[in-house]
């Protein structure tokens, strides 16, 4: 059996931490897919990424705290922590506006 992700806390995540990870536009893309259709699988996502860099990606932000994932049989499933609008009220909806 497959250990589940480590999900940060949300009262440890640092802005900082959360500003690096929305810096860069793949996640930025990311994020927006997510926000636009809710949870998706790993390989729904449409990005011209080798999957080892796409891992990497997803990695920084579960690790930001933005994005959970969870396993089902041989799958994974990633979506927007619901509980970051809470630590951060506006960010992620403020970034993604003025990105697109």
């Amino acid at each position: 059996m497959q250990e589940p992700y480590a999900h940060p806390e949300m009262a440890t995540l640092a802005l900082g931490d959360v500003l690096q990870a929305l810096s860069d536009p793949l996640r930025l893309r990311i994020l927006a897919e997510l926000a636009r259709q809710g949870e998706r699988g790993w390989g729904e996502f449409e990005v011209a990424v080798a999957p080892s860099t796409l891992s990497h990606h997803m990695k920084v932000l579960r690790q930001a705290g933005l994005v959970k994932h969870r396993r089902e049989g041989t799958r994974c499933w990633v979506s927007l922590r619901e509980e970051f609008e809470q630590r951060f009220p506006g960010l992620l909806a403020t970034v993604l506006r003025l990105a697109a």
